[in-house]
């Protein structure tokens, strides 16, 4: 395990940590964490995961990209487009791996952003979203959550002293978790990540929607989503899949029945273990 900094932005360094697998010039798995764009980090992996990732013979590149609300969701995806351009340019010549079959692989936000590398000009061969969305713009996240309000009340006064005076690329959730509350439950997630208010016409935030963007050159797709999610609607991965199927992109759902937010958090359960199973299949697939 070895850690890089792919980026320094505003005095602040963003970094990668990678995970080798024995098996030389082998695919890389560039994996994007979750939080609502406003927590986490690159540590956040699950060890089980990386464990299965490298056994399959998979490099695994985990990245830290700036938070929001500090940083707004145009400078979170040029980090995102950052990464990539790191790993073709310096990264190949930093350590041995194929750069010619990289992978792009996220979970809830992360995956969203992983969504987003389908539409940039450098593409990944491959994009596995766990529980993500392909539109920001849909009521769920306009629109007071019935999950998040059924919660103690995050009050604003909380949630804004909890925003930095600087960038930041990690944080850990509790930290920042009252700041994701706040929004999700009063709508206001696109006011805090994009600076655009949700009561706005919110056209122009569709070219950071990639349900709106895929064309036939987007990468194969798998998309895996517990159809009981709280959090990220189910109809988020089923609506992606349709725009997928209709511009004629290889694409899958797997389905996780009576499947909740981070289900993949329980690496014991039958149909998780089988759904890994079916991501490293598809990888095997997809990357030469």
């Amino acid at each position: 395990m070895k850690t890089y900094t792919y980026k320094i932005t505003n005095d602040c360094e963003i970094k990668g940590t990678l995970h080798e697998t024995v098996k030389k010039h082998a695919p890389l798995l560039m994996y994007i964490h979750g939080g609502g764009l406003i927590w986490g980090a690159k540590d956040d992996l699950d060890k089980k995961q990386i464990a299965l990732y490298t056994d399959a013979g998979f490099n695994v590149f985990s990245i830290d990209y700036r938070l929001a609300p500090e940083t707004k969701l145009p400078e979170i995806i040029e980090d995102i487009r950052d990464a990539i351009i790191w790993l073709t340019e310096e990264g190949n010549r930093q350590f041995d791996f194929d750069m010619e079959n990289i992978a792009v692989i996220g979970s809830s936000a992360g995956a969203y952003l992983a969504l987003m590398t389908g539409t940039l000009a450098i593409r990944p061969k491959a994009i596995v979203s766990f529980y993500g969305y392909g539109d920001i713009t849909g009521d769920w996240y306009t629109e007071p959550s019935p999950h998040f309000t059924k919660m103690p009340s995050a009050p604003e006064m909380l949630a804004n002293q909890l925003i930095m005076d600087k960038q930041i690329a990690f944080s850990p959730i509790e930290k920042r978790y009252a700041i994701y509350l706040y929004c999700r439950q009063q709508g206001k997630w696109i006011d805090y990540v994009t600076g655009k208010s949700s009561n706005e016409d919110l056209s122009s935030l569709k070219e950071y929607c990639p349900a709106h963007l895929a064309d036939s050159n987007y990468p194969p797709t798998l998309l895996l989503h517990g159809d009981q999610d709280e959090d990220v609607p189910y109809q988020e991965s089923v609506n992606m899949k349709q725009v997928l199927e209709e511009a004629g992109v290889v694409n899958q759902l797997i389905s996780i029945s009576n499947g909740k937010h981070s289900f993949d958090q329980n690496m014991e359960d039958p149909q998780v273990i089988q759904a890994f199973e079916k991501v490293i299949q598809f990888l095997k697939q997809q990357l030469d």
